[in-house]
């Protein structure tokens, strides 16, 4: 079956977060005598076990999750041009990611929103990934079969090996700290590894 839809996560797929995350570890740690640069290798050394590197650094130095700055988010250089050329070549695109509330708005003043034909949140769907009531959600809203889909995301976790499950294709995108994780043995593997967003043009 050829793929007529093209499912992406956001954060860190999309948008780089790298500047709220480290905004969020300046905050976490003000006050205390803990360093960035400690927290980093931290949150780099329980990221390469598979875990949310930042959530379980916060819980080793018992600190509180601080708020996060939705207005340091930025696109990836390349994500305007690869959503242009995949709906050039006739694909559909959709969004299936956990999101705070006014996700399409956000698309919508970076840019990118006019290449997206369904956007599904977390905040307004009630449910988050890795639940696969959001996936099927989302082949819902797009009139399509699992397997005429691709789910394209940063999280092994909660993008790829859900989406597996119920018969898509994936893309397994490391940026951010993904490029940390690695593939288990017992696991079903992505259907393809890039390194950045351009390289999806190779494979669709």
């Amino acid at each position: 079956m050829i793929a007529k839809w093209l499912f992406f996560d956001v954060g860190s797929t999309l948008v780089d977060e790298t500047e709220c995350y480290n905004q969020r570890i300046k905050d976490a740690i003000s006050g205390t005598d803990i360093s960035f640069d400690e927290f980093q290798e931290k949150r780099i050394e329980f990221a390469m076990q598979n875990l949310k590197g930042d959530i379980e650094a916060l819980k080793y130095f018992g600190l509180t999750k601080t708020p996060w700055h939705k207005e340091l988010e930025v696109p990836y250089r390349d994500a305007e041009n690869v959503l242009s050329a995949l709906k050039e070549r006739g694909y559909n695109i959709g969004i299936i990611a956990n999101q705070s509330a006014g996700t399409a708005e956000r698309l919508e003043k970076w840019g990118l929103l006019k290449y997206i034909n369904v956007v599904l949140s977390s905040a307004e769907e009630g449910i988050s990934k890795p639940d696969s009531e959001i996936f099927l959600r989302a082949l819902q809203h797009a009139s399509c079969s699992a397997d005429e889909a691709f789910m394209i995301g940063d999280r092994l976790d909660n993008d790829i090996y859900p989406a597996l499950k119920l018969g898509f294709k994936t893309i397994w995108v490391r940026q951010g700290f993904s490029s940390y994780q690695h593939l288990k043995e017992n696991k079903v593997k992505p259907d393809f590894i890039v390194n950045n967003l351009t390289e999806i043009l190779d494979i669709l």
